[in-house]
């Protein structure tokens, strides 16, 4: 709803004619018209703008009987052709307009794949078009971008802090780098995943964040936290799993690798114990990766590791939810153990439903054992004493 928010936005501020030139497709086949057959396709394979892979040199003067050296040249020409058309600037003007609205909406910069989705939706009229199509469009103002906007924004790639992002050519990153560093340093500290709300607080508490804020301040009605959000998203160690939750890209619960790690984060996000067949399916529900769960196995992990503790019949719960392992006399024990004081049938039933899904009668019948238990005159119960 945020990024829909924005985007509406813009194309508010826009003139509705100047939107509607964004179908970059159709903006892109009026700069080709301009070329002859032979420029047309060596772009269009050189860049896969049908979608395709994007073609070598050599391939395509294979495909047209000419060296690679010379398709390059024509690629070259051809780009610098559509450069030098009147129309040219005009045909992309209304583009520019929109990626400069939308990058200073995000505080000046944007993860690329990120930037490229809002693009595809204005382009394409949101939500509407086949994921194909939808790849066609991506291509498309990659190519517009790099090629013809390069002098208004710039691409960064391969850097230590960030993903491949787009940013205005006069956005500094220097603040931005101290403010990675401090972050990933304090998520490490903090050794737990977080929501967006949580994350966005902890990195407007940190000092190189109160040094900067101004610089995170915009003064068209988006606040701060949407600033922040689009900051976070660029962030190259920082991830979000399938749940929503935030971390380090390598932890575990971020991208479970295991089985085990899958169960995990399944448990901690359902917040209950679960069968393990309902573990397993919602496993492949939800799609980590192409890889499926199934029952045998994910019940054989529940089995051999001490963090999953069996609370009723096929029922798994995590040890640190305050669950311990062991019978229901176990849990009996472990209860009167941890009492100061005898206590009643009825508080011994309550306490152990806490810990496992079974019948009243189960711990009737394990405070039964004489050796272990003993009822007091008052109907409360003990440890059996040693004497």
């Amino acid at each position: 709803m945020e990024n829909k928010s924005i985007l509406d936005q813009i194309i508010i501020n826009n003139q509705a004619e100047e939107v509607s030139r964004l179908d970059v497709v159709e903006l892109i086949n009026n700069l080709f018209n301009k070329l002859n057959n032979r420029e047309r396709d060596v772009l269009t394979k050189r860049f896969g703008l049908f979608g395709n892979c994007k073609e070598t040199l050599e391939k395509i003067g294979q495909i047209h009987k000419l060296t690679r050296e010379r398709i390059r040249q024509i690629e070259t020409a051809s780009i610098k052709k559509i450069r030098q058309l009147e129309d040219s600037n005009k045909d992309i003007s209304g583009l520019k307009k929109v990626i400069n609205q939308l990058l200073e909406a995000h505080g000046g910069l944007m993860e690329k794949e990120y930037m490229l989705d809002n693009l595809v939706n204005i382009s394409t009229g949101a939500y509407q078009t086949k994921s194909k199509d939808i790849d066609i469009h991506r291509r498309h103002f990659n190519f517009l971008i790099s090629k013809f906007l390069f002098n208004e924004f710039e691409e960064i790639k391969k850097s230590k802090y960030f993903k491949n992002l787009f940013k205005l050519k006069h956005q500094s990153l220097e603040h931005l780098e101290v403010l990675v560093e401090e972050l990933l340093e304090k998520i490490n500290e903090l050794k737990s995943t977080m929501t967006i709300e949580g994350l966005v607080k902890l990195t407007k508490g940190l000092a190189s964040y109160k040094k900067n804020e101004e610089k995170f301040e915009i003064s068209n009605n988006l606040s701060s936290e949407k600033i922040v959000h689009s900051f976070l998203k660029t962030i190259k160690n920082i991830g979000q799993n399938r749940f929503g939750k935030w971390g380090i890209s390598n932890w575990r619960e971020i991208n479970p690798k295991t089985v085990n790690d899958k169960i995990y984060l399944i448990l901690k996000n359902q917040g209950k114990p679960m069968h393990f067949v309902e573990i397993a399916d919602k496993i492949n529900q939800v799609i980590f990766d192409k890889k499926q769960a199934n029952a045998a196995t994910v019940h054989n992990e529940l089995i051999l590791d001490n963090k999953y503790v069996l609370v009723g019949r096929g029922l798994y719960g995590l040890k640190e939810w305050g669950y311990c392992k062991g019978a229901v006399i176990d849990v009996v024990k472990n209860i009167l153990e941890q009492s100061n004081l005898p206590l009643s049938r009825d508080e011994i039933i309550a306490k152990v439903l806490e810990q496992r899904f079974v019948r009243e009668a189960t711990i009737n019948l394990a405070l039964m054992d004489k050796k272990r238990f003993e009822r007091l005159k008052d109907g409360k119960y003990q440890l059996k004493q040693v004497k």
